[in-house]
């Protein structure tokens, strides 16, 4: 069918204060240090607490079968639970504030004199703890993006400099801890994890004691069983095809587990990572500078599909350059992470556009389910630390145990030349497999801007279906 010509409108009032969106942006600050703590340097951590690679990797993956459960369970409480002060995230937000830090703590505080067994054991246990903070806070904090402006420009402005803070907090907390357990200073990974637990804290502190939900969402009175919720699911396409290219590029993206014994054995020191992230942050500054610009003129979803297509493109000239001449790579790295800062700023922004279309398309408001398949997807992608374990493993990575570089740097223990590729291949042409995989269903989403705001005015009665279908540019 021929898209329609659409006529352009005129622009929505802005909703929100400055002060209420800094404080929801400082929150995915404070997330995404716990989170990085959790995805960046966990594996780098239990690679150095004396288990086999196999054993850590078979414990992850089994954490991880428990989310198709913890997420599904959550979005359905999520949807039903009704508190007194008609707020759906709020409360739940609270909550996290004290469970977040607590559950990142735990995490790095196993005893060193534990048996290999019992470390797995405490290992699980505090995996499992920090993976339903971290859906507690993930489902609400997205969720409130759609409680405080209807506006759709104002609400992708406000979620893609929600992902700029986001990505500062990794950057922080990957430099922080870089340095912090580098060879040159020696820290331990539990004492690192006190210190930017401290941040998480005072992070996430403003969202929790100032956040007010504007916009209150009417709960159906319709019984809302798990049958209805996978009935959802199966209409709202846009959810599945988003989310499979999400989990595809997400789980092959195995460098940044390793990206530390890739600075260490391949480029001499722990530290050559602090340098690597400072350059490649550059690019990004200046993208969270011009995003608002940038959106107000291309497509959200355009943009991030011809990312995707660079990051390939740039991803495997990293690996075919090798890392034996160190400008040539530092230059790949920079040119790659161009691309790669739009796709980190937009992945996460598309779950309030989808949740638009699926009750625009089924006259079913389900965003806890749609929220908890984001929160679901997001950490299903954490399984690129196993992959890439077991992808180490095939090349005969030898066991370490050491509580910092700088105790592994006194040990002297040397990885063969075979285990070296190993780790060069899983840390570059691994990621670029996984996005390129997600272009696939990539392809198929269709849902664009202009439409999404149209179908965000219906469901805010604003409009009659009539006018949204007559201003819609193509059907759905």
């Amino acid at each position: 069918m021929t898209d329609k010509v659409t006529k352009p409108q005129a622009p929505l009032p802005t909703m929100t204060t400055r002060g209420e969106r800094l404080n929801y942006w400082f929150y995915f600050l404070g997330q995404s240090m716990s989170y990085t703590m959790l995805g960046g340097f966990l594996t780098t951590y239990m690679m150095m607490v004396g288990v086999d690679l196999d054993k850590i990797a078979l414990a992850m993956v089994a954490v991880k079968l428990w989310d198709s459960v913890n997420d599904t369970i959550f979005g359905i409480i999520f949807d039903k639970v009704k508190f007194k002060s008609g707020n759906k995230s709020m409360p739940w937000i609270r909550m996290t504030l004290g469970l977040i830090p607590l559950t990142t703590l735990f995490i790095y505080l196993i005893p060193s004199g534990l048996n290999t067994g019992t470390k797995l054991a405490w290992f699980i246990v505090a995996y499992l703890l920090l993976d339903a903070a971290y859906t507690l806070s993930d489902i609400p904090i997205y969720n409130l993006a759609t409680a405080l402006t209807t506006n759709l420009v104002e609400r992708n402005s406000i979620l893609s400099i929600a992902r700029i803070y986001a990505l500062a907090g990794a950057f922080i907390t990957s430099m922080l801890t870089t340095f912090l357990v580098s060879e040159r200073v020696g820290l331990s990974f539990g004492l690192t994890a006190i210190i930017v637990v401290i941040f998480v804290i005072l992070a996430m502190l403003p969202i929790a004691l100032k956040g007010h939900e504007r916009i209150k969402v009417q709960s159906s009175e319709e019984s809302y069983t798990v049958s209805r919720m996978f009935k959802y699911l199966r209409d709202n396409k846009y959810l599945f095809l988003y989310y499979s290219g999400y989990i595809l590029s997400g789980i092959f993206m195995t460098n940044a587990a390793i990206d530390l014994f890739v600075s260490y054995y391949l480029f001499g020191s722990a530290l050559f990572s602090t340098f690597m992230l400072v350059m490649s942050a550059l690019p990004m500054v200046v993208i969270s500078l011009l995003i608002q610009k940038i959106l107000n003129k291309i497509d959200k979803f355009k943009l991030f599909y011809w990312s995707n297509v660079l990051f390939v493109l740039f991803g495997l000239a990293v690996w075919l350059g090798g890392y034996q001449k160190v400008w040539l790579y530092v230059t790949l790295v920079v040119l790659r992470s161009i691309p790669q800062g739009f796709m980190f700023t937009l992945n996460l922004t598309f779950t309030p556009d989808i949740v638009e279309y699926g009750r625009f398309k089924t006259g079913v408001d389900a965003r806890g389910v749609a929220f908890a398949f984001q929160s679901f997807a997001a950490k299903l992608t954490s399984l690129a630390q196993p992959l890439g374990l077991f992808i180490l493993g095939l090349f005969g990575w030898i066991t370490i145990k050491a509580n910092s570089f700088a105790a592994l740097k006194a040990l002297h223990i040397t990885q063969t030349p075979q285990a070296l590729q190993g780790l060069w291949f899983t840390a570059t042409l691994i990621p670029v497999i996984g996005v390129l995989l997600a272009l696939i269903p990539y392809s198929f989403y269709k849902l664009n801007d202009h439409d999404v705001q149209i179908m965000a005015r219906f469901n805010a009665n604003e409009i009659t279906l009539a006018e949204a279908k007559e201003t819609l540019s193509r059907s759905y």
